[in-house]
């Protein structure tokens, strides 16, 4: 399989601009060149390419971090050549780890004792967390079962179907069934009653999530833990839970305190959360924390000497870049309980700006809830003559990168545009693209209808042709087809930008 692909260019060279200053002879595209260049030749060519690159900043499709203080900045760049792994030559480095671990955890309501220390790790990021935390309920399950003499073959997790995509790369990487509860619309996240129906023997745990990507939503952990615990109890088993709290983790303990879903319930036995997104962290780290020592199998860990000093391993990658972790040890001790509170409430407070601002358009039909991330996700009341692919693709005229995606599937004929709100998107920002969207509806307003209606068209010259019958496709068929026509289109065409 390529998992790589390349844009169509005029030729197989890259040809330098002030760089000839340096260089006259262009380089291939595609294979190491002979013979070196100049560091300012090498340095221009990279430079000007990248000029093309979106803005971080205006980049409203994307939960990372793209700002952070000078400072933090200063002590990433003098830690970047620090190998993570390499614990015994770097062990202040591996103490910042473990502090994390630990405030997190205490974040996180985890039983500890006042000298006792929490059981976690840090990761690339919440992909590899949610791998290693399924691995340990896994496992887990495995021993159960042969203990009892039962069989171990056939491991399910059960989670709704608005989950990241991760989670569906663990169940095919680990071979684990994957059973998703199906959304309905109007409700984009989990039920936890039918959740909890569909637990069975073979379930290694069910997985909440604590800010859905399509639509910011915090699934009711407590209610699901309810009723598992008396589902528990009816049949013997003790399925328990995990929170994927990527997107949630730095939010919840902050502006919702009262919000349970973390280790306060006796089920939740690990919980991952991503650094770089609410921690406040650039790209590249992550967190799970295990409620106990007996939720991370022993055997999992794996320990090693040749590095210097005994060293116990639980990750599936080896070594990594320090500076994101110092990066978030920074945040946790700069801001402080006070400076987090602060950061999430401007969020939530611009996050309402923006919504407030659409919602005086009357365009548009919020999706997003006000309990949940500080994102908005909404769509075009009618959208029979211009879509929501049409908004998002003319904004990006105005410099803004807003995603437009439909919703997994039973409810994919919805269409929704998402605005995730960040620390660096100001009030400001959040006025200015209400005002950008306006116009971008003013503008598809005086033009005729593009392939949207045409796909209307043809759908309505079908309508009494269905499989050879005479029978009439409901309002939901058709814009199920509109949608998937869309989503096709889009693709295709971003496939063959040169």
């Amino acid at each position: 399989m390529v998992l790589s692909k390349t844009s169509c260019e005029s030729d197989d060279s890259v040809h330098s601009t002030f760089a000839s200053r340096y260089v006259r002879t262009s380089l291939p595209r595609f294979e190491m060149p002979e013979k070196s260049i100049p560091k300012e030749a090498a340095y221009q060519i990279i430079n000007d390419e990248l000029m093309l690159d979106g803005n971080p900043r205006l980049n409203l499709a994307s939960f990372v971090t793209t700002w952070m203080e000078p400072e933090c900045d200063k002590l990433m760049m003098a830690s970047i050549n620090k190998n993570y792994v390499d614990m015994d030559e770097y062990p202040v480095t591996t103490e910042l780890q473990n502090r994390c671990v630990n405030i997190i955890a205490r974040l996180f309501n985890a039983p500890l004792k006042e000298e006792e220390t929490a059981i976690g790790v840090g990761t690339v990021g919440s992909s590899e967390a949610i791998m290693l935390a399924g691995l340990a309920f896994k496992r887990n399950w495995q021993n159960k079962r042969k203990a009892e003499g039962k069989p171990y073959d056939k491991p399910n997790i059960v989670t709704g179907a608005n989950v990241q995509v991760c989670w569906e790369k663990f169940a095919n990487y680990f071979e684990v069934e994957l059973k998703e509860v199906k959304l309905s619309e109007g409700y984009y996240v989990m039920d936890p009653i039918k959740a909890v129906e569909m637990v069975d023997e073979n379930t290694i745990c069910v997985a909440a999530i604590l800010g859905s990507t399509l639509n910011g939503e915090f699934e009711d952990v407590k209610l699901l833990h309810d009723l598992l615990i008396e589902k528990n109890k009816q049949t013997g088993w003790d399925t328990p839970i995990h929170v994927d709290a990527a997107s949630g983790g730095f939010i919840a303990p902050f502006i919702y305190p009262e919000l349970e879903w973390d280790f306060r319930l006796p089920l939740v036995k690990s919980i991952n959360v991503s650094g770089h997104k609410y921690g406040l962290v650039y790209a590249g780290i992550g967190w799970v924390i295990w409620r106990t020592k007996q939720d991370l199998p022993e055997e999992l860990i794996f320990h090693i000497n040749y590095l210097g000093a005994d060293q116990p391993t639980f990750t599936l990658n080896f070594s990594k870049g320090s500076s994101q972790v110092i990066a978030q040890y920074y945040q946790l001790i700069r801001l402080g309980y006070e400076g987090y509170r602060n950061v999430m409430e401007n969020c939530r407070e611009n996050a309402i700006v923006l919504r407030e601002g659409l919602e005086k358009t009357e365009r548009f039909n919020i999706i997003s809830k006000d309990e949940g991330i500080p994102l908005v996700a909404f769509s075009l009341k009618d959208n029979s003559l211009h879509n929501e692919f049409e908004v998002s693709e003319t904004l990006r005229r105005f410099g803004w990168i807003v995603p437009a995606y439909t919703m997994p599937a039973d409810v994919q004929h919805v269409t929704v545009l998402r605005v995730v709100i960040r620390e660096d998107f100001s009030r400001t920002l959040a006025e200015r693209l209400v005002s950008d969207i306006v116009k971008v509806l003013h503008e598809l307003d005086t033009l005729p209808a593009r392939l949207n209606a045409k796909m209307v068209e043809a759908e309505e010259n079908n309508l009494m042709i269905n499989n050879n019958n005479n029978v009439k496709k409901t309002e939901i068929e058709v814009q199920r087809a509109i949608a998937d026509f869309w989503k096709k289109y889009v693709l295709a065409r971003k496939a063959s930008v040169c």
